[in-house]
């Protein structure tokens, strides 16, 4: 005997729902081929280690006023469909994020990146490595030229290791503020 029918049809009914779409949608000849997005070749250099991919990351940012930067480095250091992921609080006050692909971010950063000038560099990194998958902490400092302030704060780096190259997953970050200082151990590299 059952000590709780209804939970017992309220699984039976979630499984029946969750299965039956699958069985209705499956296909009566083979899937076409999944499009695939061409990501340019990367420079060996760049992308041979941790520590390669990661400066070749902050490199193709940054540049002088007027100096083109070149786009399909950046493009090549990430996975199709990797992700580039600013946080920080809103005018509202409300915590946001926003989910971009490499195109996104040339699109809407690289021109002001180019007009301007600015160069990025890293403060400090802390480094977590697990078979072929890595995450790096990169405390970064970014200044626009003739900009004395600049700013700071935290790139949270997701790295794949494919047996022959690292490719950049996603790049979320978030810069300091008022409300959220880089703490002092995020401003000292780990061993």
């Amino acid at each position: 005997m059952l000590r709780h029918p209804i939970a017992a049809l309220a699984a039976c009914a979630v499984l029946l729902l969750a299965t039956s779409p699958l069985r209705a949608q499956a296909p009566s000849s083979p899937p076409a081929s999944p499009v695939v997005v061409s990501t340019p070749p990367a420079a060996p250099a760049d992308v041979a280690s941790i520590d390669a991919i990661i400066t070749a990351l902050y490199d193709v940012i940054s540049g002088p006023a007027g100096k083109a930067r070149d786009w399909n480095r950046m493009r090549s250091l990430f996975v199709p469909g990797g992700r580039l992921m600013p946080t920080g609080a809103r005018s509202a006050g409300a915590v946001a994020m926003r989910i971009m692909e490499p195109n996104d971010y040339i699109a809407t950063s690289g021109p002001m990146l180019e007009r301007r000038g600015f160069r990025e560099r890293e403060l400090a990194r802390r480094t977590e490595q697990f078979g072929n998958i890595a995450h790096v902490f990169s405390t970064y400092d970014g200044r626009f030229e003739g900009d004395s302030t600049g700013v700071r704060g935290i790139n949270s780096i997701q790295l794949l290791y494919d047996g022959t190259r690292w490719w950049v997953v996603s790049v979320y970050w978030q810069a300091e503020s008022a409300a959220v200082p880089l703490p002092a151990r995020y401003l000292q590299s780990s061993p």
